[in-house]
């Protein structure tokens, strides 16, 4: 669930359940993965949803630990989460090769249950049985009265209000269930707040305050004062005292006039106002009445309830150097002056109004027992693709130190011709895991072509260790 929780009603008995373990990937350090597209909390626990599983800390980002398939989750990517009190709901997802489409389609891999704060989990497989099984990805949660809401595009609009043993399929209008032909039944988006269910689809925002009985919908030009598109990719409720502001990242659908932005209610949804036009927005966070939206433009906040924004700068650990290399800010938690943003290239926390940044990172320590001394990630490498800031693609070379030393790193091609130099006599500190990054160009500003290329690390007092990184444009 995207930036709003609540707690949940729902008992079950676990059977068949899994014991919360060994972290699942030995030898990472930190995260699970470094997309971050979900941060929730509840009871001093803050819960990450990544690319490769889930994470949490208990700790306040001292240490991580990481779930997956082997404690009781599906397989994949985390498409949606939902914590409230000891209760976590995952929904994962994964993807797979279609040969009628020309490609790989994504489908949901199932959701798991747990209502001891993660220690033990019951994994359900993707509902509705029966269903396409490709475009049927659960993207929200939430949670009403008793009752588990999901959104599941293919799937549509689904509830259980027996623990997610059985489901059904909610319309939010009168006619039958058409995901094909009927873009209100292709469910995003959805939020509980103060007894009302708000569902965002591909054809506008649906309210209910019967728990989905019945439906009032709000699309772009319906009102006088509407939303500014269609599809709906993200909802939550900002309390302020007794009342409620709602908000969703409204994108264009397929009216010629309708464009990206945010639309908020302050009147439950009778009049919207739209704010950061052309943007694309995928998560809300507040604290109190600071608000804070995670877009593909970066991380925005606005201390007068979105009438004017404030865009935060690239973000650097202050202590390591370390820059996550993207704009696109997917997720964001807000509490007591404190920030977490989650991105496509890491996790980030600032205490102090982003003048300081620490940078978390899933990656592979090279110190592991039979792990080599340095290697290339992502690797196959696109500059022009991959770990985008600024235009420029980044490929980070990854290796430890034994003590304090100096590195160089130099990229050399099939031939062992010097392409450029990286860093050199780059003095480190201590014993610890370091990595460079090179952006795929050679000592003339130029790209280099397609191939595979070595680099070297020497490291003084120590050795010099290769590696290779493939290059793909």
């Amino acid at each position: 669930m995207r930036g709003f929780t609540l707690l949940i009603l729902v008992t079950m008995s676990v059977t068949s359940a899994y014991e919360l373990g060994n972290p699942m990937n030995q030898g990472i350090s930190g995260l699970a993965g470094n997309g971050i597209t979900d941060i929730l909390a509840s009871r001093g626990t803050l819960w990450f949803g990544t690319g490769y599983g889930l994470s949490f800390t208990a700790d306040d980002g001292l240490s991580f630990t990481s779930l997956g398939a082997s404690h009781g989750l599906g397989r994949g990517s985390v498409s949606a989460l939902y914590v409230g009190g000891d209760t976590v709901i995952v929904a994962t997802a994964s993807d797979t090769l279609i040969e009628s489409s020309g490609g790989e389609l994504i489908y949901g891999s199932g959701l798991s249950l747990s209502l001891d704060g993660g220690l033990t989990w019951e994994y359900q497989s993707q509902p509705p049985p029966g269903f396409t099984p490709v475009q049927n990805v659960t993207y929200d949660i939430a949670v009403l009265e008793g009752t588990v809401w999901i959104v599941s595009f293919g799937g549509g609009l689904l509830k259980s209000e027996d623990g997610l043993r059985t489901w059904e399929v909610v319309t939010p209008d009168t006619l039958i269930f058409d995901p094909g032909g009927n873009l209100n039944h292709r469910a995003f988006a959805c939020c509980a707040v103060d007894g009302v269910l708000w569902v965002g689809t591909a054809g506008g925002i649906n309210k209910s305050t019967d728990n989905g009985a019945t439906w009032t919908n709000f699309s772009y030009n319906s009102q006088e004062y509407s939303i500014s598109g269609n599809f709906i990719v993200a909802m939550a409720g900002q309390p302020l005292g007794e009342e409620q502001i709602i908000w969703a990242a409204t994108w264009k659908a397929e009216g010629e006039d309708e464009f990206y932005a945010v639309s908020k209610s302050a009147n439950n949804g009778a009049t919207w106002e739209t704010v950061l036009h052309d943007q694309k927005a995928h998560n809300f966070a507040f604290d109190d009445s600071v608000v804070y939206v995670a877009a593909d433009a970066g991380l925005y906040k606005s201390v007068d309830l979105g009438r004017t924004w404030y865009l935060f700068p690239p973000i650097r650990d202050s202590v390591t150097g370390d820059v996550v290399y993207t704009t696109e800010a997917y997720s964001v938690y807000a509490r007591d002056g404190v920030v977490w943003v989650g991105t496509a290239d890491g996790l980030a926390r600032t205490r102090d109004n982003g003048y300081t940044w620490e940078v978390f990172r899933a990656f592979r320590s090279t110190a592991a027992k039979g792990s080599p001394r340095t290697y290339a990630y992502p690797n196959p490498f696109s500059p022009t693709r991959h770990n985008l800031l600024n235009g420029e693609g980044h490929v980070r070379l990854q290796y430890n130190t034994l003590n304090s030393t100096r590195v160089t790193i130099r990229i050399y091609d099939f031939a062992m011709d010097l392409v450029t130099t990286v860093v050199e006599n780059h003095p480190r500190p201590g014993k610890g895991d370091y990595s460079e990054v090179w952006e795929g160009r050679n000592d003339y500003g130029d790209y280099v072509a397609n191939g595979v290329y070595f680099y070297s690390v020497e490291l003084e007092g120590d050795g010099t260790y290769w590696g290779k990184v493939m290059i793909v444009n």
